[in-house]
């Protein structure tokens, strides 16, 4: 009788401490896409860098770029009055590897700027986001953003 009990008060404690459910890899790129964007809408840097890998390389309409390089770039525009005033997205797509390691987003990203001295601009983009998990923890190690021609 006392086996039983404590067999029953160990499934009713464990079934309250496990979570209802697992997030997929899908639904968790989902949500980071999410917060990334969040942040980065918000012009929040500190917050949105952190989901980049150091490692990161970025492919810009304007060429390559590194974390480093990126960071001051982005930084010392936002300083300079040149902030994102809305960010949206649509079309997402998630791909994600047979292993759970590596995903892909690509979505059609459209950035309201507001550039000093001028109204703000609506500016159309193609994006693809790559994440690696490393260490249990989804990180971008590759973005490529690409004019989207005519907003389409």
């Amino acid at each position: 009788m006392k086996n039983r009990i404590a067999l029953i008060a160990f499934a009713l404690l464990t079934s309250v401490l496990t979570p209802a459910f697992a997030a997929t890899p899908t639904e968790e790129i989902l949500q980071l896409e999410v917060d990334i964007n969040k942040a980065y809408a918000a012009n929040d840097l500190p917050k949105y860098f952190s989901y980049y890998a150091d490692d990161f390389r970025g492919i810009f309409p304007d060429g390559f770029t590194t974390l480093p390089a990126y960071r001051k770039e982005w930084t010392e525009s936002v300083k300079a009055g040149n902030v994102l005033v809305g960010f949206s997205y649509k079309d997402i797509q998630v791909q994600v590897s047979p292993s759970a390691d590596a995903a892909i987003a690509t979505y059609h990203a459209t950035a309201r700027m507001r550039y000093v001295g001028k109204e703000p601009v609506d500016e159309q983009y193609f994006e693809t986001d790559v994440f690696f998990k490393r260490k249990g923890v989804w990180k971008l190690v590759e973005v490529h953003y690409s004019t989207a021609a005519g907003g389409k």
